[in-house]
């Protein structure tokens, strides 16, 4: 009777990480399949229309769950395990990963909203350097080659370093309560903005409606933060996006997935 009574005390605990692992990966798919719904046929290439800013924000949390909660998904399952153990309740610590996710979904929010600004300014000022067929492919394969750069430097190391470190974070960074679990999301967040934002700006330079490259963004920010040998790939990753860059600028017809935006970067007047 009282191994029945422990089996059935501990088979909670349990659950409490299960259900969240499958609310993620549910998550993740619905994401993923709201954005490839939503965004078929409304690939423009560089420069593609964001449309009115409600539509895009909540467009880009969708983009952002689908892209970054696979990644971000072992910090999450960890934060729910701590404070199980800490507060002493599944429902708590499903209730305090649920946070944490908000406030990391937060911080690319906030991403967003100044990537939104920027093209924003960008279209009012109607330059003609934008245009596609003068220098709006050297823009944009600049950009992607400025990723590139970015890939070797410092900065990137450490933020890179912390996200592939969820441990070491939580050690030493940990906040009880809802609004620590809120703060601790926010904070990993922007380390992760700081280790992503290049890759996410090769996505606006690409086309920010073509799922291809999402899906190619989505992939290489897994591998580097996710995989073994994720931390030794800044090196060729970096020689693979200034290519990508120069190809852009020389040939782009000819890069796969590519929309030609036409006569400009598509801004609207």
């Amino acid at each position: 009777m009282t191994r029945l009574r422990s089996a059935g005390a501990a088979l909670p605990r349990w659950a409490g990480g299960r259900i969240l692992a499958a609310a993620l990966v549910a998550v993740t798919l619905a994401a993923w399949l709201v954005t490839v719904d939503r965004m078929d046929g409304m690939d423009a290439g560089p420069g593609t229309d964001l449309g009115q800013l409600g539509w895009f924000i909540g467009m880009w949390v969708t983009m952002m769950a689908a892209m970054m909660l696979p990644s971000a998904a072992p910090m999450v399952m960890l934060v729910e395990r701590v404070s199980r153990g800490r507060d002493g309740g599944r429902r708590r610590g499903v209730g305090r990963a649920v946070v944490f996710a908000a406030g990391y979904l937060a911080v690319w929010s906030a991403f967003g909203l100044v990537a939104y600004g920027s093209y924003r300014l960008l279209a009012g000022s109607d330059l003609s350097l934008l245009h596609w067929d003068r220098g709006g492919r050297w823009v944009a394969g600049a950009v992607v080659a400025g990723a590139g750069v970015y890939q070797l430097t410092p900065l990137k190391r450490i933020c890179l370093r912390h996200c592939r470190s969820p441990l070491h974070f939580l050690l030493h960074g940990w906040h009880d309560g809802s609004v620590g679990a809120l703060r601790m999301g926010a904070v990993h967040g922007t380390y992760c903005a700081g280790c992503c934002w290049g890759l996410m700006l090769v996505l606006f330079a690409v086309g920010v409606m073509s799922i291809p490259w999402m899906i190619v963004v989505a992939l290489v920010i897994f591998a580097e933060k996710i995989l073994p040998f994720g931390d030794r790939i800044a090196a060729p990753l970096a020689v693979a996006l200034v290519a990508l860059g120069l190809w852009i600028g020389l040939d782009p017809g000819s890069v796969p997935f590519l929309t030609d935006p036409g006569q400009g970067l598509q801004l609207p007047r």
